[in-house]
């Protein structure tokens, strides 16, 4: 990279993985720079692309509010990742100005003050001039970087991430790509649970009934399309809707399953295109078990120091934080449909078939 960053690695998986718990251990690091959810908030063309943008072009990419988050917000079902809407003295709304992309997650994770952290970028990114997008990202990383102390490695999480292993692959070739993952029926159990999953399973019926994009806004259903949906996948679409068609709907867990293996055995494929030596697996139960010792082997691989005391507070932090075998409370039957649904991908991934409790 040309900037004052000098390795930028990308920590993807299905999410529900415990990605969120080791952003806030890699903030902790004095030479990392970790961006939290950016790509899960700046997302698609053309911030996503190779094409030249301004930088008054790139600095719209960046604080162009991301609708459906902010709809879910203004519809009472805000993910728990998210960060700027709780602090309701801050400057932007969701029922107003809409909260522009990179403050929703990513500068709330770096400061205290994310709006006086966007003013402060303002005049330097627009004044930036036309360069290919990932140029203007490896820029941005590195100003970033030095309002932060002098950061030496980027470390980008995005919990739902797994399907973008070939993009960012294609516009940082030199990026590493640590894939974090977790027991397959545990994680999908913790994805029935959560107000984003539900609706990325929701939004992907909608995709597989009309034929518009995968990930909403990025392929919004034409008027024609919306005909073809029934009354309550079309509420979801509106500016506010009613937050019991998310969180009140009937959605069993093995479907969530599915969803699991779907997303492993798609980011595995692409992954595999990632030369070898760019690429490392880290496992969530792992990272319990033994917080140090895989803290040190993260450490290592995206090129900054394990500091003894950064290890303690990982340590810490991981200590207690996490569940597993959730999902073997669950009723004898929609146990074994689950574990079925996630077969495949747990079969991707090399792990071999549980015995029963």
């Amino acid at each position: 990279m040309r900037t004052g960053i000098k390795t930028l690695t990308f920590v993807v998986g299905t999410g529900r993985s415990g990605s969120t718990a080791l952003s806030r251990v890699l903030r902790l690091h004095p030479d990392v720079l970790s961006l939290n959810e950016l790509y899960a908030c700046v997302d698609g063309p053309p911030a996503l692309s190779h094409e030249p943008l301004t930088g008054r072009d790139f600095w719209r990419c960046l604080t162009e509010p991301m609708e459906v988050f902010d709809r879910m917000i203004r519809s009472g079902t805000p993910l728990p990742e998210f960060l700027y809407n709780r602090h309701p003295e801050w400057r932007y709304s969701p029922e107003t100005t809409g909260i522009p992309a990179v403050s929703m997650m990513a500068l709330p994770h770096l400061t205290d003050d994310p709006d006086a952290l966007l003013d402060a970028l303002e005049p330097e990114v627009t004044a930036w001039p036309e360069r290919p997008a990932p140029q203007q990202w490896e820029a941005f990383f590195g100003a970033l970087a030095s309002r932060a102390g002098g950061r030496e490695a980027a470390v980008e999480r995005s919990g739902y991430s797994l399907h973008r292993v070939e993009l960012l692959h294609s516009l940082f070739p030199h990026a590493r790509f640590v894939h974090l993952f977790r027991d397959g029926p545990d994680c999908a159990l913790s994805m029935s649970r959560h107000n984003g999953y539900r609706m990325i399973a929701l939004l992907r019926e909608i995709h597989r009934r009309t034929g518009a994009g995968r990930d909403e806004p990025l392929g919004k259903p034409t008027e024609e399309q919306l005909k073809q949906l029934p009354e309550d996948l079309r509420q979801l679409l509106k500016s506010e809707f009613d937050p019991a068609l998310v969180l009140d709907r009937t959605m069993p867990v093995p479907e969530f399953g599915t969803l699991w293996s779907e997303l492993i055995r798609e980011g595995l494929g692409q992954l595999a295109a990632v030369p070898q030596e760019q690429r490392t697996t880290l496992s969530y139960e792992r990272l319990l078990d033994a917080p140090r010792q895989e803290l040190a082997r993260l450490a290592d691989f995206i090129g900054v120091q394990p500091f003894a005391e950064w290890l303690q507070e990982g340590e810490e932090l991981f200590d207690g934080a996490g569940r597993r075998g959730s999902a073997l409370r669950l009723p004898a039957g929609e146990l074994a449909e689950l574990r079925e649904n996630c077969a495949p991908g747990e079969e991707a991934l090399g792990v071999l078939p549980r015995t029963a409790p």
